[in-house]
């Protein structure tokens, strides 16, 4: 079989709502910084943004997984990646999670220590949409059928955590900076 690649830079583009939310992130916090911080308080702010921002972008774009004879490797952007051996992977599927804006579906893996991997490149939502994302994920699986024993497939029980996506984790981390924000400039 062949080994499969899935990149970041291939699948996440930034879409002009995304950069519709930043432009409106940066006016409020415009009319933060004139209400309280000043001119160079806005800066720092709008500076954080930007470079929060920034490093998010890169490290989508840089993202990657691989499949192959070995086992799974993935790299969230940062050095050369982790590969996991196909007799630690005891189950893989796709979590789908309901949000306001839609579905998201992303293929994970689960390892023998209990540990969840995302694997990035592999998503489908409708956000960013992949036309293939059934496909692609069945030929993740058949590599995973093939290396492994099926004594050794064990399906893991349903947690809380399964239900949170990586972007409701960002959506609610943004409302909590924001809040305090507010906090601090408005009192």
């Amino acid at each position: 079989m062949d080994e499969l690649i899935f990149r970041g830079r291939e699948r996440y583009r930034p879409s002009g709502s995304e950069l519709a939310i930043l432009l409106v992130a940066l006016t409020i916090q415009g009319l933060a910084a004139a209400h309280g911080l000043g001119t160079v308080g806005f800066l720092w702010l709008a500076g954080g943004t930007l470079a929060l921002s920034g490093l998010g972008l890169w490290i989508t774009s840089r993202s990657w997984s691989r499949v192959g004879p070995e086992g799974i490797t993935i790299c969230w952007g940062f050095g050369r990646g982790r590969t996991h051996p196909w007799d630690r992977i005891r189950w893989i599927d796709v979590r789908t999670v309901d949000t306001q804006g839609g579905t998201s579906s992303q293929v994970r893996m689960f390892l023998a220590g209990g540990r969840r991997r995302a694997l990035p490149g592999l998503l489908h939502s409708d956000l960013y949409p992949s036309p293939d994302f059934d496909e692609q994920y069945h030929r993740v699986r058949n590599w995973w059928e093939l290396s492994t024993e099926a004594s050794a497939r064990v399906e893991p029980r349903r947690q809380f955590r399964d239900r949170i996506t990586v972007t409701v984790a960002a959506v609610l981390a943004t409302l909590v900076i924001a809040a305090v924000g507010a906090v601090i400039v408005f009192r």
